[in-house]
């Protein structure tokens, strides 16, 4: 089982704290540390935010989220061993050719820890104030994880969608072994069977009281149906039984996300505010390195 460190960027927006989280993170045996995205954000807005009851963005329009490209070239230039991953980047909102080339170049520069996250969005003024239409872009994503596969294999590109056509163009540098792992996030059916179709891994980042079965579930049979292999798709999630002060048992809380076929579970950063330090530490002495070779 390996385990991620969830809220970032976000939480760590500045560069010193930034480089500490991560050194943190990975003297404790965390596998990989998360990066959330917006790009802006509206201080007025009908869209309701999918993962609180109040609809509402937590910490509001000003809250500091560093763009999650730029801040994981951050903390890999302070690490060694950690992995990143945006969890999760609004894909449609991204041209894939730019992003391709940002990915393989922090994936060859960083010695090929790059995993990219991607999601659909849900906040519709973000869309209309970034020009990019709001409508299909389920389809839009779609597309654009076929061109960023195209993009980082070797040789030329070409590719002729609905939304991007081009052909024969170079997209340099490639990524490590010319691929990163592209997790799917979202807790809708679509984003479920998108992974199975088209991820390397999935991540249902929802509350971790919701049963999330049906939503695994799905992503095996649309693998399946796609002619995949559904163990080669990781899933991700949160296990509230792992956190401090949980009350509960957090071996036997990891030993039932094993049974489900987690391979990772997303545990938020502000689980440990109180201490960082020490907190992080315990965590890894006591959860992650009983269940480091399972």
């Amino acid at each position: 089982m390996k385990f991620a460190l969830h809220f970032g960027n976000n939480t760590f927006p500045k560069p010193d704290d930034a480089r500490r989280i991560a050194r943190l993170a990975e003297a404790a045996g965390f596998d990989s540390i998360f990066a959330v995205d917006h790009v802006v954000l509206p201080y007025s807005y009908d869209s309701r935010y999918p993962y609180a009851a109040s609809g509402r963005i937590p910490g509001g329009p000003d809250s500091p989220i560093p763009d999650p490209m730029i801040w994981m070239t951050w903390i890999a230039a302070a690490t060694t061993k950690l992995r990143f991953m945006t969890g999760v980047i609004i894909l449609p909102l991204r041209n894939p050719l730019v992003l391709a080339k940002q990915v393989a170049t922090l994936d060859l520069l960083s010695g090929g820890r790059v995993e990219l996250g991607i999601g659909v969005g849900w906040l519709k003024e973000e869309f209309d104030a970034l020009g990019v239409p709001f409508d299909k872009r389920g389809k839009r994503s779609d597309e654009y994880i076929r061109i960023l596969r195209a993009a980082w294999k070797d040789g030329p590109t070409s590719f002729a969608g609905e939304f991007l056509q081009f052909d024969e163009m170079g997209v340099f540098p490639k990524p490590v072994g010319n691929d990163v792992p592209i997790v799917i996030g979202g807790h809708s059916d679509a984003a479920a069977r998108r992974a199975g179709r088209l991820g390397d891994g999935f991540f249902p980042s929802i509350s971790t009281q919701t049963d999330i079965q049906p939503l695994l579930d799905l992503v095996h049979r649309s693998a399946e149906q796609a002619g995949r292999d559904p163990r080669r798709i990781e899933l991700i999630t949160g296990c509230a039984g792992v956190l401090p002060k949980s009350g509960q048992d957090p071996h036997a809380a990891v030993e039932e996300r094993l049974k489900r076929g987690v391979g990772r579970i997303a545990v938020p950063v502000w689980a440990f505010r109180e201490n960082y330090e020490e907190g992080l530490a315990s965590f890894g002495e006591t959860v992650i390195r009983p269940f480091a070779n399972v």
